[in-house]
């Protein structure tokens, strides 16, 4: 395994880590006094201090640096990127100020990859622009989406249109007052193999018979101005050269998608754990409690050693995944994507716990803590909950036995 970094990798983490440092977190307080603070979504704008940063940091060249194709991004692969993800981790604002955020990523991926030259000039150019942002719907409240193939939402091909109707939800970013489109995940052969039934379908917006429902809370908290919605499609029409890559080749589709966005969902989540960690020893360092600071007591000294181990042993384990699906593709990593997908979010949950728990009645209240307790917490479930991957990594290694 070779997890050394290009120079050109090199300079750019360095470059994103100071901008991080000395424009993005200081401006974290900024950021969240102009947000509206309206549990109306339809309320919600954009911070200008958001579009400062990105303008900044497009001048500088810090753009699109997910993207391995040259043509549209920086031409890194995973294992350069993967780094450049860790540090974006290290503040929630970060990824979309280098215009890297989710669900924007995986969408301008699906159009590099499968996208016709038509959708691409029309979502894929302004979306690597930072002019818009987009959405992605797949989950469904009736049914256990975990598992893709019960998808019950449809998309119907009559004549020129395709006809689309469902309810999902967990729709996230389409409370976005800049979000223009939606990836939509359907089935358009249901009696098809199972792998062939579904199509992904370009959606715009405002396309009638498209309703959002409402903005969900994530530990009553809506990640305003994104958000993640509760939407229901009552025979939406549009052009049938809106499916992505034909009808039949949507899950072909997401499981290019997924593997690249479970490295950056888990490197942005060990970045997350090294900020928490920092806070927990500072904590405990300056906090003195029976005459003694807190890292001198109890068992405090245990566990800040644990969340070092474990967030080093979780970044290992990202790195070899990252280099796994340059080397071999995407299926030839599935051990170790679904590996990550599990311990990354585990270590940064076990980590943000220790730091409230140092912070003690403080903890709770710590609007930083709590927002990253909140990314760990969600991100055990967001693109496959542990114990699917659990069983895939089961599955695969008692595979060898039989």
């Amino acid at each position: 395994m070779d997890f050394e970094h290009s120079e050109r990798a090199r300079l750019l983490i360095d470059q994103v880590e100071r901008f991080v440092r000395e424009r993005v977190v200081p401006n974290e307080q900024t950021y969240a006094d102009q947000l509206s603070h309206s549990d109306d979504w339809r309320q919600w704008r954009v911070p200008p201090v958001m579009e400062e940063m990105k303008a900044e940091a497009k001048e500088l060249g810090l753009w699109n640096l997910f993207l391995p194709d040259r043509e549209y991004g920086a031409g890194l692969d995973n294992r350069d990127y993967a780094p450049i993800a860790e540090v974006t981790g290290r503040s929630y604002l970060a990824p979309e100020v280098f215009n890297c955020s989710a669900p924007d990523t995986g969408n301008a991926e699906v159009l590099v990859q499968y996208g016709s030259e038509e959708q691409k000039k029309r979502w894929l150019e302004p979306l690597l622009a930072g002019e818009i942002r987009s959405g992605f719907a797949m989950t469904e409240p009736a049914v256990a989406s975990s598992d893709a193939t019960n998808m019950k939402a449809t998309c119907e091909v009559v004549g020129d249109e395709v006809v689309i109707n469902g309810h999902k939800w967990w729709t996230s970013g389409a409370g976005d007052p800049r979000c223009k489109f939606l990836i939509f995940t359907r089935v358009t052969a249901p009696d098809a193999e199972r792998h062939q039934r579904h199509s992904m379908v370009l959606v715009p917006i405002d396309a009638p018979g498209m309703e959002i429902v409402r903005m969900l809370p994530v530990f009553g908290h809506l990640d305003e101005p994104h958000g993640h919605a509760e939407t229901v499609f009552d025979d939406v029409r549009v052009p049938v050269d809106h499916i992505i890559a034909g009808p039949g080749r949507g899950f072909e589709i997401a499981q290019g998608r997924l593997g690249p966005g479970r490295i950056h969902h888990c490197m942005r989540a060990i970045g997350a754990a090294e900020r928490a960690l920092e806070r927990l020893c500072e904590r405990a360092v300056g906090r003195i409690a029976f005459g003694k600071a807190l890292a001198n007591l109890g068992g405090n000294r245990d566990i800040i050693a644990d969340s070092r181990m474990a967030i080093d042993q979780a970044r290992l384990l990202t790195m070899k995944a990252a280099w796994a699906l340059d080397t071999v593709g995407t299926f030839g990593a599935l051990v170790d994507i679904s590996a990550i997908k599990v311990i990354a979010p585990n270590v940064l949950q076990k980590v943000v716990d220790a730091a409230i728990q140092m912070h003690g009645g403080e903890g709770v209240a710590d609007p930083e803590l709590i927002r990253l307790m909140a990314m760990a917490r969600a991100l055990r479930i967001a693109d496959g909950p542990d114990e699917v991957h659990r069983g895939m990594v089961a599955r695969l290694e008692l595979k060898k036995y039989q």
